[in-house]
This record gives structure tokens, sequence and C-alpha cells, in this order.
């Protein structure tokens, strides 16, 4: 669980500040749990599960800072798990909230969204691993295109999040490609666009969250 992890252009040697840039890019992702609680609070009492959102953002910004500080398979688990726990989290509430599914329906989203997801893990030498996201832009999309068909609130919300999220993927891609030119790598970009991804996504589903509670 020690062993050492070395993915990213800016890391050229082991040690606790060998990404600086990595890691404190990481500020995004509180700036997002941030915003999504002001959001949240403007609209009428929060919802636990927006809470959740919350707090699997706040986590994931924690878990992305300790992998490009200790650079370990502990922290590598630290980084990822909160990341499937959010998309997982916000499948089932958008599906639940605003797509008005039955339980069995969003779980069987997730379920497809699961192992979609652990199938394409296995493609980590293409794109540097980007294609293991595929299925969660996907699936972003997909919910951005139901969005905008049914009119709700801010229609363009979260097909803007699937061009914000497709925009992180081409960072995450470039980083080691760039790196004889550009020696910080663009990982850090990836970082900062995906704050705006979570904010755009988590608003979509505040946003159209609260009409449906006016409306009962």
């Amino acid at each position: 669980m020690n062993d050492y992890i070395d993915l990213y252009c800016e890391r050229i040697i082991p040690g606790l500040w060998s990404e600086p840039f990595n890691a404190i890019s990481n500020i995004s992702f509180f700036i997002a749990a941030g915003a999504i609680w002001q959001l949240a609070r403007r609209q009428q009492k929060i919802p636990n599960g927006i809470w959740i959102l919350i707090i699997l953002a706040i986590s994931i910004g924690i878990g992305s800072t300790l992998f490009h500080t200790f650079a370990t398979e502990w922290a590598s688990l630290l980084d990822v798990l909160p990341i499937m726990f959010f998309q997982f989290c916000f499948i089932w509430l958008y599906s639940r909230q605003v797509m008005k599914m039955k339980y069995i329906y969003s779980g069987s989203l997730i379920v497809v969204f699961y192992f979609a997801s652990d199938y394409s893990k296995q493609f980590t030498n293409i794109f540097n691993g980007s294609l293991s996201y595929a299925p969660a832009f996907l699936f972003l999309l997909g919910l951005g295109i139901y969005h905008f068909q049914q009119q709700k609130r801010e229609r363009f919300i979260l097909l803007g999040a699937a061009g914000v999220f497709l925009l992180a993927l081409l960072f995450r891609s470039l980083d080691k490609i760039v790196c004889p030119y550009f020696p910080i790598g663009t990982h850090l970009f990836w970082h900062l666009v995906n704050g705006v991804l979570l904010y755009l996504s988590a608003r979509g589903l505040i946003l159209n969250w609260s009409i449906k509670a006016k409306a009962d």
C-alpha cells in the first residue's frame, strides 16, 4: 500500500512536494463545494442528498491532494473512491429527484454505470488512462440531452457540464504528451476544470430539485 506511484508529468522524483501544482490545484474542489453549499442554501432547506454531494466534493479535494502529495497506493484509493461515490450519488439523486425514476430503475442505472466504468479501467494505456472516464462522460451527456429535451430549469447546464468534462479529459490526456515542452504538465488543469464540472452538475440538480419540492 506504500508502493510509490508515478503517473504524471510534474512528478520526476519521490517526495511530498514533487507535484506542487497538481496538489495545490485541488483547491478547485473546495471552492466547488462552497459554491454548491451557497447555491443550495439560497433555494430552501438543504436536502440530505445535497449535503452528501458537498461532503463528497470536499473528500475529492482531500483525497486528490493526498495522492499528489504522497503518491502511494493508499493515497490513490482516497483519490478514486470519493470520485466514484460522487458519480453514484449524482446519478441516483438526479434520476430520483429530477427524472422521478423508481428505485429499481435508478439502482439499475448505477449498476450499469459501475460495470461500464470497471470495464473501461482496463484501457489504462489509451489517452493517458482518460478512457476510463468515458462512461461518466456518456452518462452525463445522456442526462444533459434529457435535461435539454425536457426543458428543465437552465436547460443547457448539463450539456455545458458535459462540454466542460470533455475539456477536462483533454487536459488529462495531454499531460504526458506536452511534458517535454511544459514540465509541470496539464494535470493541474484537469483539477481546475473538474471543480467547475462538479458545480455545474450539482447546480442542474439543485435548481430542478427545488422546483419539484415547491410543486409538492
